[in-house]
């Protein structure tokens, strides 16, 4: 457990920021880059109506998978939390995504610092696009700000021009 230095709110290890305030936890000095392994993810894959590939959600702790069609990586939402924010980081701000895209060209794709929000209320899966300013599309449609759209497996969400296609575990 990390007990943050600015509002004393105790958050779990391995945390950067803290959930409750946003500041930030750890020293840049301390940050080091880690490989994420995709080992235990699925080979199988399918193809769907979209003409995309798609693969089974399989990674361990995973409810879901962001699966980005540029680059073909994947990246599992935990099942710690039935929500995360996806954007990328800027440098001075205070509060970061859950899920940052920076990695993977974000800011060049026009994604927004807090784009949209992905969240799980039973066997629900909801998204919102949270006002950002090169828009949310889903499967090709433009979604308004601050509206939730229900996700089905194999959606193709596009936060600007980054397409993700999202594999929901059944």
């Amino acid at each position: 457990m990390i007990v943050c230095s600015n509002c004393k709110h105790v958050n779990m290890t391995g945390a950067m920021f803290c959930v409750e305030c946003g500041a930030q936890l750890v020293g840049r000095d301390s940050l080091s880059t880690q490989n994420i392994s995709t080992d235990s993810l699925g080979k199988a894959a399918s193809k769907r109506k979209t003409g995309e590939i798609g693969q089974p959600v399989e990674g361990a702790d995973a409810w879901a998978n962001l699966h980005l069609l540029d680059t073909g990586q994947v990246l599992p939402l935990s099942s710690r939390s039935g929500e995360f924010t996806l954007g990328r980081i800027s440098e001075g701000q205070p509060i970061m995504p859950d899920v940052d895209l920076s990695p993977y060209n974000a800011y060049a794709a026009g994604v927004s610092r807090l784009h949209a929000v992905i969240k799980r209320s039973g066997s629900n899966v909801k998204f919102m696009d949270l006002g950002s300013a090169n828009g949310t599309f889903l499967n090709g449609a433009r979604l308004r700000p601050n509206v939730e759209q229900k996700l089905s497996h194999g959606d193709i969400i596009s936060l600007g021009k980054l397409r993700i296609q999202i594999l929901i575990e059944k």
